[in-house]
């Protein structure tokens, strides 16, 4: 495991740099799960995430020879910032490669906290793509890699989360909560953990669409995934580390997979009860509470948020997504008679409380009917079979989205 001095030798050379961020005891969460839950705020850091912890402590640990010709890192979110946040800290000369996708946002929070230090490049359309334009320019120019999670003093500085945890907590610890994507965080965190409170349960969480942990865990090997769902940004990646997955084969107690939606549900949440802009992948550890519930009952339980980076113009698809998760809303292809009245009779078989959404029809003179895609919001998931009930009962000729993956897909 990464030694417990290691991690302090790095909390020294971070003090100046980043926040101890606060350890926070939450009174909904505990009511609600009837267990003492507390959140570590890493996204009251200073550039809303952990990663300026691990990007820092690998660029000042570096022999100043290899600096010379600088340091360079592929990233699309988190980590580019807090590379570049290190780079003008140190003032060494950064270059960080995003996929020409990413967010405009993104792109500027890197350029600010970089300023005169870093160069962007824009390459490619996916991550992959960035990283392996990175790597050639790399060794090109003989520059320094910094990785995001598989890197020893990349975890060394993560594990400095676990440190401050360990410092503010007044309680024994029985299960902590981390999100896992490369799996750094929860290696040095859980390093940490595993020699100072070895009794405390480290749960790891992942999104169900990227679950490279998990399969590489299960089995007992490290899995590249073919294809993932990018939603959980800052935790999707195809394939984990070796540093990383042998270390998590030590630590993790438990591996947990969250559906996206039901992410966007905690974003949601803690967003409109707690005051908390929380990124995708800072939900995950709040998302995974219930389906943990019987388990941490009465227990302390720590949950990092691991970062705040999230984007404005993602609301609606997170809005869109939570409703589908919690089957509150639903899109239908109704088959309209083409008569005057159609429309009118559909209306009043809704219930009181049924919303409609979404609704886009053209009328097809030379047709004796006329598909009309409808999206229907409800405020109760059990107003949904009733609505059935009556379209059934009506004849209305209708075939239900949601379940139908390859229409559902071209419309959400």
């Amino acid at each position: 495991m990464i030694s417990i001095e290691n991690i302090y030798k790095a909390k020294v050379r971070l003090r100046d740099v980043v926040s101890h961020t606060p350890l926070l005891h939450n009174l909904n969460f505990s009511e609600l799960y009837d267990a003492s839950i507390w959140l570590k705020r890493e996204d009251l850091q200073v550039v809303r995430s952990y990663k300026i912890r691990g990007a820092y402590n690998k660029i000042s640990t570096t022999d100043k020879l290899l600096l010379k010709n600088g340091v360079i890192c592929a990233s699309a979110g988190n980590h580019a910032q807090g590379f570049a946040l290190a780079c003008r800290k140190l003032e060494v000369q950064g270059r960080v490669y995003m996929p020409s996708t990413t967010p405009k946002q993104k792109v500027n929070k890197v350029k600010f906290f970089g300023k005169d230090n870093v160069e962007i490049v824009l390459v490619g359309d996916t991550f992959d793509d960035a990283y392996a334009e990175a790597k050639k320019h790399c060794e090109e120019h003989q520059m320094v890699f910094i990785h995001p999670f598989n890197d020893p003093k990349t975890i060394e500085g993560q594990g400095t989360v676990g440190l401050e945890i360990i410092e503010d907590s007044t309680e024994k610890i029985d299960y902590i909560f981390v999100a896992i994507g490369g799996g750094g965080l929860a290696s040095g965190l859980g390093s940490y953990f595993k020699q100072m409170s070895p009794d405390t349960k480290i749960i790891g969480v992942e999104p169900e669409g990227a679950p490279a942990m998990y399969q590489s865990l299960k089995e007992k090997k490290i899995i590249e995934l073919e294809e993932i769902d990018g939603f959980v940004d800052g935790a999707a990646v195809r394939k984990v580390g070796d540093i990383t997955f042998s270390l998590c084969q030590k630590i993790i107690d438990d591996m947990v997979l969250v559906p996206e939606g039901k992410v966007c549900s905690a974003i949601l949440q803690l967003y409109n009860e707690e005051g908390i802009v929380a990124e995708p992948a800072g939900a995950l550890t709040i998302a995974a509470l219930d389906l943990y519930k019987d388990k941490i009952k009465g227990k302390n339980v720590v949950c990092v948020i691991s970062g705040g980076n999230n984007d404005i113009t993602r609301t609606e698809e997170i809005k869109e997504r939570s409703l589908l998760y919690e089957k509150l809303k639903h899109y239908f292809i109704v088959r309209f008679p083409q008569r005057a009245g159609a429309l009118l009779e559909f209306l009043s078989i809704l219930g009181p409380n049924d919303d409609i959404t979404y609704f886009e029809y053209t009328k097809k003179h030379n047709r004796q009917s006329g598909p009309a895609l409808v999206g229907i919001e409800f405020q109760k998931r059990e107003d949904y079979p009733l609505l059935l009930q009556r379209m059934q009962a009506q004849n209305i000729d209708f075939e239900h989205l949601n379940s139908n993956p390859m229409l559902f897909g071209m419309l959400v």
